[in-house]
């Protein structure tokens, strides 16, 4: 129950943090929680092919901001065609 607490955590930050760096008004509580889960597990598979061990909340909420910025970017790349 504790680790899905703290999936939802940070992936709630994550999505929060990426949408303000992105400029962005975020997408509500629910949209920056699938983006922060999705840049969760995207950013952890990212830093594992770069060689990057990614350990507690702290390296868990680094690599799921840049998971989750680099889904927003594809997002906005597409959205923009």
């Amino acid at each position: 129950m504790n680790s899905l607490v703290m999936v939802l955590v940070v992936g709630l930050l994550a999505g929060w943090l990426a949408g303000k760096m992105q400029k962005g008004k975020g997408f509500g509580l629910a949209g920056d929680l699938v983006i922060g889960i999705l840049g969760s597990v995207s950013g952890t598979w990212l830093f594992n092919q770069l060689g990057f061990a990614v350990y507690g909340f702290v390296g868990n909420l680094i690599a799921a901001v840049v998971g989750a910025l680099v889904i927003l970017f594809v997002l906005g790349a597409v959205a923009k065609r």
